[in-house]
C-alpha cells in the first residue's frame, strides 16, 4: 500500500508541475511571461540619474529606437554582452538608435567604474531601488528592452544577446 501512495503522489505533482511549467513552453502563446510580455504595450517610465548624477529618463529619447539594457557588475553574462552593446550602439547611433545601460541595484560609482573598465560609451543609468527590473518583469539579468520611436515596447529578452541577435531586433526599426 505504501508504494502505491508515492505512485499516486508522485503522478498529482508531476501533473501539477506540468501545468505549472506548460505556459512557459507553449508555442504561439499569446501570454509571453517576462519582458516580452510587454511588447506592443507604451515603455514605463521612471525618472532615474544617470553614473554622473544627472537626470536621466526614457521620456527624453521619443522618437528614437532605445536598446535598454539591465544589468549589474557582478553579472558575468552581463559582462560578456557589454562589448557587443557598444558595438550596437556606435553602429546605429547615426540611424536614431541609443542604447542605454541601465544598472539594477549598484551605485553610481561602482557602475560607472564597470562601464569604463569595457571603455563604454553608452549612457549608464542608476536605478538603485531597481524599479525597471520589477516593472519590466525581468526575470534575471541581463533583460533587454527595446523601445520604438513612439515609445511603444517592441521586444524583450530574458538573458544574454549576441551581436547578430541585437541587430535582427533594432535593424528593421532603424530603417524606418
Amino acid at each position: 500500500m505504501r508504494g502505491r501512495a508515492l505512485w499516486v503522489v508522485a503522478a498529482v505533482a508531476a501533473a501539477v508541475a506540468f501545468f505549472v511549467i506548460w505556459p512557459f513552453f507553449r508555442q504561439g502563446s499569446n501570454n509571453a511571461v517576462g519582458p516580452a510580455g510587454l511588447a506592443g504595450s507604451p515603455a514605463p517610465v521612471f525618472d532615474l540619474l544617470d553614473d554622473r548624477g544627472a537626470a536621466a529618463s526614457l521620456a527624453g529619447y521619443r522618437g528614437k529606437v532605445v536598446v535598454m539594457n539591465l544589468w549589474a557588475s557582478w553579472c558575468p553574462p552581463c559582462r560578456a554582452e557589454m562589448p557587443d552593446l557598444q558595438r550596437l550602439y556606435a553602429r546605429y547611433e547615426r540611424r536614431g538608435v541609443v542604447v542605454v545601460g541601465v544598472n539594477e541595484g549598484e551605485s553610481a560609482q561602482r557602475a560607472a567604474a564597470f562601464a569604463q573598465s569595457l571603455q563604454i560609451r553608452f549612457p549608464i543609468w542608476i536605478d538603485d531601488q531597481q524599479r525597471y527590473g520589477r516593472i519590466y518583469a525581468a526575470l534575471g539579468l541581463p533583460t533587454t528592452v527595446v523601445v520604438g520611436r513612439d515609445g511603444t515596447v517592441v521586444h524583450g529578452y530574458d538573458g544574454a544577446l549576441t551581436y547578430s541577435q541585437m541587430q535582427s531586433a533594432v535593424e528593421p526599426l532603424a530603417a524606418k
